[in-house]
């Protein structure tokens, strides 16, 4: 999920894992939506049959040849000059607005799609739903291509074009410009696609942060086209003058980053809005509530902290040691999950194997027993895995509000014992599940409008949503080539075939129990976990369960936990101020210990005087 990183504005950084005012650091749809202050839909009860006709054309200026992808249509109850547009306005919580999406295939320049009852819409299901009035809307056509797999399968997927999976803003895809219409007094309203996202542009390396493209050649077999790796590096101070030293290795995991925003040379940008602490303690506290954020002056404190920690990267007594961020977007999510998937090739293997011996190589690392692994979310459950699944390649991990790392812990749903993921039923009542909470215990949103959401943004575990990167992740193929459901998006029925392949493989609780005869030697004194007793996802109960376990395990685990009271998505560990402020702060916290363990752990006789500045081996 998100977590350390759920994507936000590009003011803001992202540190790890899958939401805007709905997003979560596990937040999923931060790579779609922007928080948006709304007003509230007009309810599905009063809607009337608007007879209204949806037409959306592709012009032959725009597209040269047939287009496959998914169609949307979003549709907004705020004015046309709002910002961001309707196509940023759609999210799991109350002030969502719109969709409506529609697959189509080979969709020929200078014709015509009409977005009718097939359509899948959020909230509200079909077109026909929507009650009369005046509203905002903007098409989008988020362009598939067709990949010929190594596996003999022929797929049709969104490439990733260097934006990280975000369809609002994929180079490539098309969109109209918002435009007010009228429905509920018949017609057709027609809506041209007008304009196509350009590229991006390439960061430009700096004396400590440097940018790879790596091609690798697993992946490449797999996806049957070209796939590299993407890898930011950020080297330690002194690197350049002393080429003689090698380095400790930090593996940043999270969600796609195109820079490092943890670390910021120049000082803070005096025009923005200064620093009220406390108005962030109140109404911004994970940093993630979107305009809130920015009224009490969250991107300040951003580039503040980045400023002082590079005061403190480039101090005397800091422990000199290279950290990577992997950038692994794929088409089906941000982020691979950093393991070997039946859907998305061998990613697991190629960062193992590939790309951490190639980047130490490269910028002088030390191997396996100098390497750990950090991140929040997504990041924490890549790191906690990555570890468990690879134990002797690295050497400590520290996971943050790890994604679910115990299925009988699905957020609110027992993959194994529950029949349905919507709801919980008795002889005489059914009752919802919940997908999110505040810290209250206030329901957010439930796995069934989840899910509606994904299936109005993509079928066949195509919208880059967290419920089907989890999907696309950890099941097996499906006859047609797709991830087979681990439960079906309309009723909430649970496959157990499909859950039982999970838990066989990627419920990292039962692999540790299954396995732990061997993996109990090589793990002894590596994990650390730390999760908010109020996480937003439920993500603190399946952490109980791994501390059930590896309080008891024999050999002794001797792992640590760490729990926030009270404190949401995405706790880190940091009892001395609220998320918003700890989120900024992974490496300058996590770095030190780190460092503390490898200098315990070294092989005899290695000297460690070079990198481990101010932290003394303890023996």
């Amino acid at each position: 999920m998100d977590g350390q990183g759920a994507r936000e504005p590009a003011t803001i950084p992202q540190m790890s894992s899958s939401a805007p005012a709905a997003r979560r650091l596990f937040l999923w749809l931060a790579l779609l939506v922007a928080p948006v202050t709304a007003a509230a839909p007009p309810s599905p009860r009063a809607a009337a049959r608007t007879g209204t006709r949806v037409e959306v054309t592709l012009p032959a200026s725009l597209a040269t040849s047939p287009l496959d992808g998914r169609l949307l249509l979003f549709v907004s109850t705020l004015p046309v000059d709002a910002k961001p547009e309707p196509r940023f306005q759609v999210n799991e919580q109350d002030g969502t607005q719109q969709v409506f999406g529609l697959d189509v295939d080979a969709w020929a320049p200078g014709t015509t799609r009409t977005l009718g009852e097939e359509a899948s819409g959020y909230p509200l299901p079909r077109v026909s739903e929507l009650p009369p009035g005046e509203y905002t809307v903007q098409a989008l056509l988020h362009v598939y291509e067709t990949f010929r797999r190594g596996d003999g399968h022929v797929v049709k997927l969104p490439a990733d074009r260097g934006e990280g999976q975000n369809m609002a803003r994929a180079p490539g895809n098309l969109h109209s410009r918002p435009r007010r219409v009228r429905t509920g007094e018949g017609g057709t309203v027609r809506i041209p696609l007008e304009e196509v996202i350009p590229p991006l542009p390439r960061p430009r390396d700096t004396r400590h942060v440097k940018y790879l493209d790596l091609p690798n050649e697993r992946l490449t077999g797999f996806w049957g086209r070209p796939v590299s790796l993407g890898a930011v590096v950020v080297l330690p101070d002194g690197w350049h003058d002393h080429p003689g030293q090698r380095y400790p290795l930090a593996i940043f995991h999270g969600h796609f980053q195109p820079t490092y925003e943890e670390m910021r040379e120049e000082p803070p940008d005096p025009s923005l809005p200064p620093v009220d602490l406390e108005g962030l303690r109140v109404h911004c506290p994970n940093g993630h509530e979107g305009a809130l954020c920015t009224r009490y002056g969250y991107e300040r404190l951003v580039q503040e902290r980045a400023h002082a920690f590079f005061r403190t990267w480039t101090s005397p007594g800091f422990p000199r040691a290279i950290v990577l961020l992997i950038q692994h977007a794929n088409p089906y999510y941000d982020d691979s999950y950093a393991v070997n998937s039946e859907n998305l090739g061998p990613y697991g293997d190629a960062i193992t194997f590939d790309l951490v011996p190639e980047i130490e190589r490269r910028f002088r690392g030390l191997g396996p027993w100098a390497r750990a692994l950090y991140g929040g979310s997504t990041g924490g459950w890549e790191s906690l895995a990555a570890q468990v699944l690879y134990p002797d390649a690295y050497n400590g991990a520290w996971a943050a509000c790890p994604d679910p790392i115990d299925f009988r812990h699905y957020l609110t749903i027992d993959l194994y014992a529950d029949d349905n993921a919507f709801r919980s039923s008795g002889p005489w009542r059914t009752t919802p599940r919940a997908a999110s909470r505040d810290y209250l215990g206030r329901m957010r949103s439930t796995v069934e409008q989840e899910s509606r959401l994904e299936l109005a943004l993509g079928t066949r575990s195509r919208s880059g949503g967290q419920w089907d990167a989890w999907e696309a992740v950890f099941s097996p193929v499906g006859p047609d080539g797709y991830p087979r459901r681990i439960f079906d998006k309309r009723t909430g029925v649970i496959d157990r075939e499909v859950a039982a392949s999970w838990r066989s493989r990627f419920d990292l609780v039962h692999v540790m129990r299954r396995d732990w005869a061997v993996l109990g030697p090589k793990l002894r004194g590596k994990l650390h976990l730390m999760v908010g007793l109020s996480d937003n996802f439920f993500l603190n109960d399946a952490v109980y369960r791994a501390e059930e376990f590896l309080t008891a395990a024999s050999p002794p685990a001797d792992a640590e936990f760490l729990y926030g009271a009270r404190d949401e998505h995405c706790w880190s560990g940091d009892a001395s101020t609220f998320n918003a402020v700890s989120r900024l702060t992974y490496t300058e916290r996590f770095l030190p210990r780190m460092a503390e363990w490898w200098a315990r752990t070294a092989p005899p006789g290695t000297d460690v005087s070079g990198w481990r500045g101010a932290v003394q081996p303890r023996r």
